[in-house]
C-alpha cells in the first residue's frame, strides 16, 4: 500500500484580475512595462478583439469581462448601465460570494462599476468593496485616485485573504480622453505598470504565499484613437489585450483566441469552481 503521509498538501487557489482601462495594444511594445512583461513571460500576452456588436466603450467591455457574457445577455451597451440584467448574469466576485460564500474583493474609482450611479453597480455584492472616487475628472485626479486604489489593494492583498479579486485603474483612459495618446498617455501607461508591480509584490509578500496557487490576469477593455477617445470601429479602438500567468499555464504556451467573455470563466476554472450550465456563460477558460 503506498504511503501518502509525505504527500504535499494542494496549494490554495487564488485569482487576481487587474483591469487597466484604455491601454492601446500597439504601444505596449514601445513602452517600458517590466511588470506586465513579467506576467507575459510567465504565461502569455495576447491581443483581444472587442467582440463584434459590442461598442468600444468601458461599460459593455468591463461588464463582459466581469460577467462572462456579452451585452445581449448582461444588457449594458454604454457607460450608463440602466436596463442591465446583472441579477441574472452577475459578476464573478458577486457570484462567488453570494453562491459559494467565498471571500472576494473589488477596488476601483469608476462609479458605475462600484456604486448605484448611472445604473450601476456592475460589481453588485462582492465580499469586500473599496470605492475611492476621483476628486475630479482630470488626468491628475484620476492618477491620484489610482494611487489610493493601489494602496488599498496592496493592504488587502497582503494582509487579508481574498480568494478572487478585481482591481480597476482608470487614469490611462482619462489621460487619453483629455490629452490624446501622446507623451502624457504613455507616461500614464508606465505608471499603471508600476502600480501593477506593487500589487504583484503585495501578493508575493503574503506569509502564506508558498502554500497558494495564484492566477494573475491583466486586461484592458479597449484602445484609443491617436487624438484620444474611443467608441468607434478603428483597429486601434477594437484591439484590447490580456496577459495571464498561473499554475495552469506554461510560459509561452499557445492559448488560441482569447475573448473578454473568457475572463470570468477562467476565474472559475482557476478556483476549481465548475461552471453551472444554467449560468449560460459565453466565455470559456483560456486555451480550452
Amino acid at each position: 500500500m503506498p504511503d501518502h503521509s509525505s504527500s504535499p498538501a494542494p496549494r490554495a487557489p487564488r485569482v487576481l484580475v487587474i483591469g487597466i482601462d484604455g491601454v492601446r495594444y500597439d504601444l505596449l511594445r514601445e513602452l517600458p512595462t517590466p511588470h506586465l512583461d513579467s506576467v507575459a513571460q510567465a504565461g502569455f500576452l495576447t491581443p483581444v478583439e472587442v467582440a463584434p456588436g459590442t461598442p468600444t466603450m468601458s461599460g459593455p467591455c468591463w461588464a463582459t469581462i466581469a460577467t462572462g457574457v456579452g451585452p445581449a445577455k448582461h444588457g449594458i451597451w454604454g457607460n450608463n448601465f440602466t436596463g442591465h440584467r446583472l441579477e441574472a448574469f452577475p459578476d464573478f466576485a458577486t457570484r462567488l460570494a453570494c453562491v459559494d460564500g467565498r471571500r472576494t474583493f473589488v477596488a476601483g474609482g469608476w462609479a458605475p462599476l462600484m456604486i448605484q450611479q448611472d445604473g450601476g453597480a456592475l460589481f453588485r455584492a462582492p465580499g469586500r468593496l473599496s470605492f475611492i472616487a476621483p476628486a475630479d475628472h482630470t488626468p491628475k485626479a484620476w492618477d491620484d485616485c489610482d494611487e489610493q486604489v493601489t494602496a488599498e489593494a496592496e493592504h488587502v492583498l497582503a494582509a487579508s485573504d481574498p480568494e478572487a479579486s478585481f482591481v480597476y485603474l482608470g487614469a490611462v483612459d482619462e489621460t487619453g480622453h483629455s490629452l490624446g495618446c501622446g507623451s502624457e498617455y504613455r507616461e500614464a501607461v508606465v505608471r499603471a505598470d508600476e502600480r501593477l508591480g506593487r500589487l504583484l509584490a503585495a501578493v508575493r509578500s503574503r506569509p502564506s504565499y508558498a502554500a497558494e496557487a495564484w492566477t494573475v490576469i491583466v486586461v484592458t477593455d479597449h484602445g484609443h484613437v491617436d487624438a484620444g477617445g474611443h467608441g468607434g470601429n478603428t483597429l486601434e479602438e477594437r484591439t484590447a489585450w490580456l496577459a495571464c500567468a498561473g499554475p495552469q499555464f506554461l510560459p509561452g504556451q499557445p492559448v488560441g483566441t482569447v475573448r473578454h467573455a473568457d475572463v470570468a470563466a477562467q476565474v472559475y476554472a482557476s478556483l476549481g469552481r465548475p461552471v453551472d450550465p444554467h449560468w449560460t456563460l459565453d466565455g470559456r477558460p483560456f486555451g480550452s
